[in-house]
C-alpha cells in the first residue's frame, strides 16, 4: 500500500513510519523539519530499500497539494502540527495557519490524488475540555468543549473531516490521542512529562512537579498508539476514537515509578501550578477496542524502562 505520514519526522510519525516499512508498505513522509528531525528515521532510511521517500515541506504551503496529488497515496496519516499547548494561546493565527489550513492542503491533496482514507492524529487531552470527574473516563459522545486555540484547531480539522466525507466521499479515521509518551520524544521541546522526567533522572538534575502533583493524566506508549493508527487504515471509518488507556495516574505517582525504574534518588521540586492545566483526565477507549480491535498492551513501568533506555543511549550514559 501507498502511505504518506505528514509529521513522519516526529517522535510518533517516525514511529509509524518504521511500523508501515515493517510491514511491506510504501512510505511518503512530509515534515518541515520544524519539530522533527531526520535522526528520527535513521533506522527508516537504513531498512527502507528504495520505499521510503522524504520531503522537507510546510504543510501550510499550497505545494503540499501538488505532492500530494502527484505522490497518490491511498492513506494519509495525517500527523503534522503545532503541537504546543502554550504557543497557541500565545499566537492562535500561527496555531490556525498551520493545523487548520495546514490540514485543508492534505485533505485538498487528499482529493486530488483520490486517496481512499485520511487518519487524523485528533487531541483527546484538549478535545473534552474539562470534564466532570464522574465523566472520567469521558467517552467521545462528551461534549466537544476544547478551552485552547491548539484544542479548537484540533476540533475544526475533525469537523472538516465530517464535511469531506460527506461531500466527497473521502473517508477518515480520527485518533484522539491520550498523552502519548516513548522513546524519540524531545525533552526539550513541546514535550510530555516523562520525556523530561526521564531527562532529569538520567542526568541527575532537579526535576520540578508543577502544582501539587496530583492531577491526572491517561499515558499511553507510543508502539500501541502507532498500532491504533495502523488498524485505523482500514476499520474505523467516519469516527472518532480514544486512544488512551482509561486509567488516571498521578503526576506524583508517574514520578515515583520512574525514579523506582531509575534507581535514582533525585527528590522533585515543587512549583506553582500552570495556568489553565487540566486537574484529570482519563479516555474511556471501548470503541477504539470495539471498532479496531485494539488495546493497548505497554504498561507503564515497561514503557518507562524503554524510554530511560533510550535517553541513555542518546546520552552515551
Amino acid at each position: 500500500m501507498r502511505t504518506m505520514v505528514t509529521g513522519g519526522a516526529g517522535f510518533i510519525g517516525s514511529t509509524l513510519v518504521d511500523r508501515l516499512l515493517a510491514e511491506g508498505h510504501e512510505v511518503d513522509v512530509v515534515d518541515d523539519l520544524s519539530a522533527g528531525t531526520l535522526a528520527n528515521l535513521a533506522e527508516a532510511r537504513v531498512a527502507a530499500e528504495g520505499s521510503l521517500s522524504i520531503h522537507q515541506l510546510d504543510i501550510r504551503l499550497s505545494d503540499v497539494v501538488d505532492l500530494i496529488a502527484r505522490r497518490r497515496p491511498q492513506v494519509i496519516f495525517h500527523l503534522a502540527a503545532q503541537a504546543d499547548v502554550r504557543v497557541s494561546v500565545e499566537m492562535p493565527a500561527f496555531d490556525a495557519e498551520v493545523n487548520i489550513i495546514g490540514s485543508l492542503n492534505v485533505l485538498q491533496g487528499a482529493r486530488a490524488a483520490g486517496t481512499e482514507r485520511v487518519v487524523f492524529a485528533a487531541s483527546g487531552g484538549t478535545l473534552y475540555g474539562e470534564p466532570d470527574p464522574a465523566d472520567l473516563p469521558v467517552r467521545e459522545s462528551h461534549a466537544h468543549r476544547p478551552l485552547s486555540p491548539y484544542g479548537v484547531s484540533k476540533k475544526a480539522v475533525i469537523d472538516y473531516l465530517i464535511a469531506y466525507r460527506e461531500l466527497y466521499a473521502l473517508e477518515f479515521a480520527a485518533l484522539a490521542m491520550a498523552n502519548v509518551y516513548g522513546p524519540r520524544q524531545d525533552p526539550h521541546g513541546e514535550a510530555g512529562v516523562v520525556a523530561i522526567f526521564a531527562d532529569r533522572l538520567v542526568g541527575g538534575t532537579a526535576a520540578t512537579i508543577f502544582g501539587d502533583g496530583e492531577q491526572t493524566r491517561d499515558f499511553v506508549y507510543v508502539d500501541d498508539v502507532v498500532d491504533g493508527f495502523v488498524r485505523a487504515a482500514s476499520k474505523g471509518g467516519g469516527l472518532i476514537m480514544n486512544i488512551g488507556t482509561g486509567r488516571e495516574t498521578s503526576v506524583n505517582e508517574l514520578f515515583s515509578t520512574m525514579r523506582s525504574v531509575a534507581g535514582a534518588k533525585i527528590v522533585a521540586d515543587y512549583a506553582p501550578p500552570r495556568a489553565g492545566e487540566l486537574a484529570r483526565c482519563a479516555l474511556d477507549i471501548e470503541r477504539a477496542k470495539i471498532q479496531l480491535g485494539w488495546e493497548p498492551w505497554t504498561d507503564l513501568a515497561t514503557g518507562i524502562a524503554a524510554v530511560l533506555d533510550f535517553v541513555r543511549s542518546r546520552d552515551g550514559s
